[in-house]
């Protein structure tokens, strides 16, 4: 039951931001592709990866990453910053385009959020955060966030 409470949640985010997603294919704002979608939220959820951290996490080639890299520096949706200590070394910043995107989903998660706090207690919620956190901390090793660069 748990289980079928939580991929239900899970979901209604995924619908939502497909949503919203398709309103803008519609006006013509979106230009991202599927797979440029995902390159984009594995980039932003690491923080300001190198191109070997993306191509490690998204499990493809080096050539690969180098492509779907470029494709999107074209797209205007991440910037190349060279590392002040290697100057052979690239990080990968989202840029303010992709951040406008990625509120599709944000901004449903804070709505949500606004009124969780109404709905539930002080305590209820602290309760929530310490599962959440446990969640990502200790039942979901196989994803890493933890060299994440802001």
């Amino acid at each position: 039951m748990l289980k079928d409470a939580f991929s239900e949640v899970y979901m209604k985010f995924k619908l939502h931001f497909y949503q919203k997603a398709f309103e803008r294919l519609k006006e013509r704002e979106a230009s991202l592709t599927t797979v440029e979608t995902f390159c984009m939220e594995i980039i932003y959820a690491l923080g300001k990866p190198t191109v070997a951290e993306f191509s490690r996490v998204a499990n493809i080639s080096s050539p690969n990453a180098a492509y779907k890299i470029n494709n999107l520096v074209k797209k205007g949706y991440i910037r190349k910053v060279r590392s002040d200590v290697d100057k052979r070394e690239c990080y990968l910043e989202v840029t303010e385009k992709y951040l406008e995107y990625y509120n599709i989903s944000n901004s449903y998660l804070t709505e949500v959020m606004e009124r969780m706090e109404k709905r539930f207690t002080k305590e209820e919620l602290k309760f929530v955060k310490r599962v959440l956190e446990v969640m990502s901390e200790e039942l979901m090793p196989e994803v890493d966030l933890s060299h994440k660069r802001d």
